[in-house]
């Protein structure tokens, strides 16, 4: 008598048998290998594109005085850190780059993690206990929502951007000390940005903690490039707590968070995945003080930028595109039909256009898409191109 599949084997198996079939369909378009730098244009398998699927939103990955920035620091100090920051992985470019992010957010300090990612993991499991009750928008990123999972606290989600629903679920634990609100501020698959006015009021009303992820808007949202409080003319000092990458357009690689001295003091010393961790190499640390420093003596960059995602989104719409409610460098095109995604992928792709296809379960069965993002240093005419480019394939397909 055979023995049945364990569970781990069935799915293992599922996820296998998709992929095998989307690329026997020619429909699989993940981990492509670029052959050049993640600019405007890219070169794949031999082949020029123009990428509209990089966060690198002003060119910051290839930039001069960046780059020598990286240079200068690898011949001065190698390729490694040597060591986690408590032990002897600290240099003294580590705490310049927290000083000056803490300076570039407004806040009085700031840590830097190894990634993103991991920023998420190491700060919500310190920051809540037992009594906490957590309270997620429902289209928060992976990585806020595991950090959730793996800690000690209750969780609530509220219906994305639902300031009704927040406060319902704020009035029913009133009586709850510990309250904190995480959002992103900008939201990865919609590119839209959340109503941090309100969300403020209400925490301050019900007395709860905030918590903001500013991961794709560091650079790209307000005035000068310094996120949704800029854009909303909050004092950062509001939030409670700001964290961010320096993986999208800082262009380099990393975490942080941005808080009170207090905070930042308590996280360092508590947070596993800063404390057990081998800090990120100097060079990488030098590029991000260098590409901080570009965003602010370079706002032509900024101002292209959204030159660009005005442009794109006007373009699309005029083709009769749904782009939903994006309101930053990120541009959903809503297909909802999981195959016309990947047909519209392989069209663009023939054509020289590097798109991002988004299906379950990313997103919702009926929410499939193509995840556009586009860049400072995307010309017109590159973006002339890939408009005629989607005119043509999603007339073929129906789409428009």
């Amino acid at each position: 008598m055979n023995k049945p599949r364990s569970n781990f084997k069935n799915k293992v198996n599922s996820v296998i048998k998709r992929f095998d079939w989307a690329r026997r369909h020619n429909y699989y378009f993940y981990m492509r290998n670029l052959e050049s730098f993640s600019g405007p244009r890219i070169k794949i398998n031999g082949r020029d594109m123009i990428m509209l699927g990089s966060n690198n939103y002003l060119g910051l990955t290839f930039h001069p005085k960046v780059k020598e920035a990286a240079i200068k620091a690898i011949k001065k100090y190698g390729v490694g850190s040597g060591g986690a920051r408590h032990l002897s992985g600290t240099y003294t470019l580590h705490e310049e780059l927290e000083r000056e992010i803490a300076e570039f957010k407004g806040t009085e300090s700031a840590v830097v993690f190894n990634t993103g990612f991991m920023t998420n993991l190491g700060s919500i499991m310190c920051l809540v206990n037992e009594d906490t009750m957590l309270i997620n928008d429902e289209k928060n990123h992976a990585s806020i929502v595991d950090g959730c999972k793996i800690s000690t606290a209750r969780i609530r989600v509220f219906l994305h951007n639902d300031m009704q629903y927040l406060e319902e679920i704020l009035s029913s634990y009133a009586k709850t000390q510990d309250k904190l609100i995480i959002v992103d501020s900008v939201f990865s698959m919609d590119g839209d940005i959340a109503n941090l006015p309100e969300i403020y009021e209400l925490a301050r009303r019900y007395r709860a903690r905030i918590m903001i992820d500013e991961a794709h808007a560091t650079g790209v949202l307000g005035k000068t490039g310094r996120g949704a409080p800029e854009h909303f003319n909050m004092a950062s000092a509001k939030i409670d707590i700001v964290m961010g990458t320096f993986s999208k357009a800082v262009g380099g690689l990393g975490g942080f968070i941005a808080s009170t001295e207090d905070m930042v003091t308590y996280l360092k010393h508590t947070s596993r995945e800063f404390i057990f961790s081998t800090s990120l190499p100097p060079s990488i640390i030098a590029a991000n003080i260098a590409a901080i420093e570009v965003v602010q003596k370079e706002p032509h960059l900024l101002k292209q930028l959204w030159r660009n995602i005005k442009y794109m989104k006007e373009g699309l719409g005029n083709l009769g595109y749904d782009t939903g409610n994006s309101q930053s460098a990120i541009i959903p095109v809503l297909i909802r039909d999981e195959i016309k995604t990947y047909k519209m992928t392989r069209m663009l792709d023939k054509t020289g256009i590097f798109v991002s296809p988004v299906v379950f379960p990313a997103v919702k069965k009926s929410e499939s898409r193509l995840r556009l993002t586009v860049i400072a240093l995307h010309s017109l005419a590159d973006l002339d191109r890939a408009l005629e480019a989607f005119k043509k394939a999603g007339r073929k397909l129906g789409i428009i």
